[in-house]
């Protein structure tokens, strides 16, 4: 774990698969003036390994072509094609927990707004990440700092696509959170309802009720639709309402969840405090029984 924490990701060892080709990693380069990276006309997908399989892997696939199609540009591959090679890739990289990011980028044809004739490029890389925290140590909790930045209106953006330029305020207001001393923010949305954090999704507990905003801009995580489906089936009430600021006091316990995060709770927004308990406990063991008993 350390030694992912220090090599940059450009110096690592491994394949990347690329185009169609499995190519060393450290030659796993694009141009300087690709479109997806001056434009950002950029979509991905962010996917956990557990004992050799990803978790969601249809799901996750089937997100990737709808952030594409959104952009308006076409995956040159079928579904089942970058399927195969995800699984071809985690065994020439011997990856059995880990972290998978599929990409997909308009190329350096045109240097434009428009880029309709631009070579759309698929990549897929993966890496080694150990997939569980201490009990106590995730039970803990994180602390979260609402962001000067806001989600914007859903005529503002795409916001159903997982694209890199959503991103854009994600990092500014988690560097700012982190800048003075939390782990990440609270992100509103234009209105100032409580919208998510900077890259995971944001549920709130009350008398066994969870309460998640309404993903009316911001996306509809996988994850996050596997924490309610979880939750319900331990008969859990799920609410998915409007949150304002103001009602962060009148919570119990909450947790974020995604990808990364998977179900993380939170002790601290702002100065409301939380005591990750039960509910955190029993949602964070469900989630780990559904990631090794996938089939």
């Amino acid at each position: 774990m350390s030694e992912a924490k220090t090599i940059p990701f450009d110096q690592r060892e491994g394949k990347i698969w690329l185009d169609g080709q499995f190519v060393e990693w450290k030659s796993a380069k694009i141009h300087v003036l690709t479109h997806g990276l001056h434009y950002a006309s950029c979509v991905y997908e962010g996917e956990r390994v557990y004992r050799g399989q990803v978790f969601k892997l249809h799901a996750h696939t089937d997100r990737l072509f709808r952030s594409a199609e959104l952009l308006d540009f076409v995956l040159p591959y079928a579904k089942e094609q970058l399927e195969a090679a995800t699984q071809q890739l985690l065994a020439e990289n011997k990856i059995t927990e880990g972290y998978v990011r599929p990409v997909a980028w308009r190329g350096s044809e045109m240097i434009s707004t428009s880029a309709r004739n631009n070579r759309i490029h698929v990549a897929i890389a993966c890496w080694q990440w150990p997939s569980y925290f201490d009990p106590a140590a995730r039970m803990a909790g994180i602390t979260m700092q609402t962001a000067l930045w806001r989600r914007p209106p859903p005529s503002a953006s795409p916001f159903e696509a997982k694209a890199s330029a959503h991103y854009m305020i994600a990092t500014l207001s988690k560097h700012q959170s982190e800048n003075n001393g939390f782990h990440d923010a609270l992100m509103l949305d234009w209105r100032g309802y409580v919208a998510e954090a900077t890259s995971a999704n944001v549920f709130f507990i009350k008398d066994r009720v969870l309460h998640t905003p309404v993903p009316d801009c911001f996306l509809n995580g996988i994850t996050r639709q596997t924490v309610i489906a979880l939750a319900r089936q331990l008969s859990y009430e799920v609410i998915e309402r409007t949150i304002l600021p103001q009602e962060l006091g009148d919570f119990d316990e909450c947790f974020i969840t995604g990808t990364a995060a998977e179900v993380t709770p939170v002790r601290q927004i702002d100065d409301y405090h939380y005591k990750p308990a039960q509910v955190c406990q029993e949602l964070i063991a469900a989630y780990s029984a559904a990631v090794l008993n996938q089939t």
